[in-house]
């Protein structure tokens, strides 16, 4: 257990960024989803909207690397996974 004010404040801080890392990672897992399940069920109608929620998982996925939840690699990964799967649907 923390002896010290220092350690506990970096306690109290790791405890912090451990949520918000969390609810980032929970969001970007679900908006993948969303996007993985749209992208198979594509057709001329809905291809806009299928954009439109890549456009926002780009995004989402974006901030999560900026603020440090995710590394750039995975971050990228995760983009070319949906663009590959969107190409292979539309083809």
């Amino acid at each position: 257990m923390a002896n010290n004010k220092s350690a506990k404040k970096r306690i109290e801080i790791n405890e912090r960024n451990r949520l918000r890392n969390k609810a980032y990672k929970s969001t970007i897992r679900t908006i993948y989803k969303k996007c993985r399940i749209a992208i198979e069920n594509v057709d001329g109608t809905n291809q806009s909207n299928v954009q439109k929620l890549i456009s926002l998982c780009h995004s989402k996925i974006d901030k999560a690397v900026q603020k440090g939840v995710l590394h750039s690699n995975a971050g990228a990964s995760k983009k070319a996974s949906l663009d590959k799967h969107l190409k292979k649907a539309l083809a």
